[in-house]
């Protein structure tokens, strides 16, 4: 999640040029993981319930939309048609992370609600950021966004490797 949202984050600051196929690798393997991982929790149920709902669909929900980003933009085609798909996948993580700070889920539920209500964001700004692409403050609005999304996932990814390493007694 962390990486995808880099990713996303440096492609909405450099990508719109003659060079945006090249950012097409990125977005594919952000997007295979997530839709692989995502599928893997929402599917095998490692989470205790009610995790596997927000975290592994929306993991499948982001996974998607990077794979269609990486197929449409190694083709040349317009991004905005998955925009309108960011919009609905964005509002759907807006309200799971309102939902997860209202019923205290996690150990951390602001924190995890601000990493999913901020992802949503941009899933729910997208469309226009992609309709009105030249203007930059739109642009690097999405991207300071997504890098501050990206600063939780990665605070709440690398803390649960830390935690999870630790050795059964």
């Amino acid at each position: 999640m962390t990486a995808a949202l880099v990713i996303l984050s440096f492609f909405l600051l450099k990508g719109f040029d003659k060079e945006a196929g090249s950012w097409a690798p990125a977005f594919g393997i952000s997007g295979l993981v997530a839709v692989i991982c995502g599928f893997a929790m929402t599917f095998t149920a490692p989470l205790p319930k009610p995790y596997n709902t927000p975290f592994g669909e929306m993991s499948v929900f982001l996974g998607i939309l990077f794979l269609g980003t990486a197929w449409a933009l190694a083709k040349g085609w317009n991004l905005l048609p998955l925009g309108i798909y960011a919009f609905f996948a964005g509002a759907a993580a807006v309200l799971l992370g309102v939902r997860i700070i209202n019923l205290s889920l996690t150990q951390s539920p602001v924190l995890s609600g601000a990493g999913f209500i901020l992802t949503g964001m941009g899933g729910v700004l997208a469309g226009l950021i992609l309709w009105k692409h030249k203007v930059k403050f739109l642009r690097v609005s999405g991207a300071l966004i997504m890098l501050a999304a990206a600063a939780i996932w990665a605070l709440t990814g690398y803390l649960a490797y830390w935690m999870h390493m630790i050795p059964p007694h």
